[in-house]
Parts: C-alpha cells; structure tokens; sequence
C-alpha cells in the first residue's frame, strides 16, 4: 500500500483519534470539523516490516513480495514506521522469526541409483537363467520350445506398443504362428528352412491385411514384415547354434557372453562413466561403458572357447568376446531407438526389474547371428 494514502504522520508520532476538540487558535470543534477531519483521525494499522508471503497484501500489489527471513543472506532492512512490536523504529527488527513456511535447505545430493529394482531384477534374472540351463541341457527341444514362447511374447509385446504409440496395426495372429514356425524348422531344417519360414510368414502378413479397409494397408504390412525379420528370424539363429554336437554348450557361451558384456558396460560405466556414447539414442550408454563390456566379454570368451567349445582357442574367444560386446550394444540402441520414436521406456512390465521380454531380447536377437557365423568359421558347424 502506498503511504501517501494515510497522510503524513506528524513528528509526535502516529495520529490518533482526540476528544479534546481543536487546538488553540484552530477552527471550533463540531460537526463540520469531525466531517472534514475524520479520515485525519483514524488509527494508522500497524504495518509489518515483513509481510506474510502469499497474503492479501502481496495479491493487492499483483505479485508476491519476497524479503525478510525468506532469504537467509539478505541484509536488515530499514523501515520509516518502525518495527511491529515498537521496540526500534527507524530499524527493521534484527532476529525476525523464522516464516512458518519458509524454504527448507536442499537435501545432500544422492547416490547414483540404477533406476530399477535390482533386487527383483536379480531375482527374475536368476529364475529365468535356472529354466534356460535346465531345458537347455535336459532336452534340446525343451529349449526350442522356449527360444518360441519368447519369440511369441516379444512380438506381441511390439505389435502392441505400435498399435498404442502409432496407430500401426501389425497383424499379430500370422507373426506369431509364422515365428514359432520359423524357429521350430531352423531347428529341424536348418538355415534354408528358416529362411522358407521367412517368406511365408511375410506372405501371410500381407494376405492377413487385407481383410481389413486398405487405409494404412502398406504402413501395417510393413511394419508386419520387419516385425517377422526383427524377432523370430534372427531368434532362428540361436536354434541353429542348438544343432551342432556340442550346441548346448555353444549356446550356453552365447548367452553368457550376452550376459556379462551387459554386466561389464554397467559396472564400469556406473562408476567411471562420463563420457556419452549415444546422448540422443540413449542417455545413460557411455565410452567407458562400452570399454567395459569389450573388455568384460573378451575375457569371458577366452575362457569359454578354451573349456567348453570343442576345439576352441582362447585366441578365437577374444575375437568372439569383441564381437559379442559390439553387436550387443548396437542392438541394445537399436531397440532403444524404437522405443524413443514409440516415447516409452520399456517394451513391457512381464518381467519386474526388467521390463518386457523384448528389453531382455534386445541385446541377444543381433548377437545370435553374429556367434552363429563365428562358431562356424572357428570350429566348424559340427
């Protein structure tokens, strides 16, 4: 409020209501008087140095008014009326009481955080590995049935997230039939057969479409065709790895290398990352991390070429763990590249911890073809 509205206080102090009537030698006390001098004798509020933030006071102004013991660094302020408790006029009170709802110190900055339970990330992880190794060297065909529930699963959980995100409708009852197909014949027939299953789950997406209206026909039919290629086909390749003598042991390495490449480009860039790999594709990728999963998943091929691959060197290992770390990482920011253009984090919620089974799949469906080839040139498909 403006102080020129209540008049200018005299030297004496505030002015205050008399019934003394005028002073001497002023006009005669009386109605005319008390009508032209009554706004004159009204008792001035006592205005606070201080306003309550947010009061009705701050709205009258058209902005809050920020001071006081709002700020712990401002400096004492001087007012021309005097503190409210009177004690110091001229000087704003030196020790205000703290404001009921003033500002709180910001906390001390937290830890990293992985951001995801990794308590029933291990937990899932666990169980998921316990009914791979045991289907895996129980019976084979066990874990071919496996390999195709996941196939199964990832494309619905992808169809579906096209549907919701983009309006894509990729006819999920083909892709799945066509993608079990295609697993289950690369196990039995071997490459050519995958790739027979390949072109016919493509001509059964194309026939499916059309029994809908021909809006958007070559968007859905193409989405069908790359989701067929995306997981079911490349996921082939892990059962061809299956079908040599020691195929349980060759995909036992596959996954283990999958596994610790992943587990190497977290551990190291969580504590030495900060260096981005991939800012725009994916934040939370780094160089070191990258540096990690090389080294990580070399080591871990060395091994593996020299005690469970029959006929293996450790030397075949280094290049099958390089390898392994570079395809992984490029299909873990290819997947991550989808789901920034869908504007989702995960693919899913099947898995707590996790995600979906295509944030498990991601960095495995690349790889497969990858080992698959490098086995065969090392120690042949036997």
């Amino acid at each position: 409020m403006n102080d020129s509205s209540w008049g200018a206080p005299p030297q004496g102090g505030y002015w205050v209501p008399s019934d003394r009537g005028p002073a001497e030698g002023a006009a005669p006390a009386g109605p005319a008087y008390d009508a032209h001098h009554a706004h004159q004798t009204r008792p001035m509020p006592i205005v606070p140095d201080v306003p309550a933030y947010g009061g009705d006071q701050d709205e009258d102004r058209g902005a809050a008014r920020l001071g006081g013991s709002l700020f712990r660094d401002d400096t004492p302020q001087t007012s021309p009326y005097g503190t409210p408790d009177g004690t110091s006029y001229g000087t704003a009170q030196q020790n205000p009481e703290p404001m009921p709802d003033a500002p709180q110190p910001a906390p001390a900055p937290q830890k990293k955080s992985a951001g995801r339970d990794l308590g029933a990330a291990i937990g899932v992880g666990v169980g998921l590995g316990a009914v791979i190794i045991a289907s895996l060297f129980v019976v084979k065909a066990v874990f071919v049935g496996v390999i195709a529930v996941a196939v199964v699963v990832g494309l619905w959980e992808l169809t579906s997230r096209l549907q919701e995100r983009k309006g894509i409708k990729a006819p999920l009852v083909p892709l799945a039939v066509g993608g079990a197909a295609m697993v289950v014949t690369g196990y039995v027939r071997g490459a050519e057969g995958a790739w027979v299953a390949m072109a016919l789950t493509a001509l059964a997406v194309l026939v499916w479409r059309m029994t809908e209206p021909p809006e958007g026909y070559l968007r859905d039919v193409t989405a069908g065709v790359f989701a067929a290629f995306y997981i079911p086909f490349l996921a082939t390749f892990v059962a061809l790895i299956l079908t040599a003598d020691d195929g349980a042991r060759r995909v036992l390495t596959f996954l283990l290398l999958a596994v610790v490449s992943d587990t190497g480009a977290y551990a190291v860039g969580w504590r030495f990352g900060s260096h981005k790999l991939a800012p725009r594709i994916s934040p939370g990728k780094t160089r070191e991390g990258l540096l990690g999963a090389v080294a990580f998943a070399m080591v871990a091929g060395a091994l593996c070429m020299e005690y469970l691959i029959d006929g293996g060197t450790w030397w075949q290992g280094l290049l099958l763990g390089l390898a392994v770390a570079c395809s992984a990482t490029l299909g873990d920011l290819g997947e991550s590249m989808i789901k920034r253009d869908l504007g989702i984090k995960d693919m899913g919620t099947l898995l707590p911890g996790h995600g979906g089974i295509m944030d498990r799949l991601d960095s495995l469906l690349p790889t497969a073809p990858v080992v698959w080839l490098l086995m065969v040139l090392f120690v042949g498909s036997g």
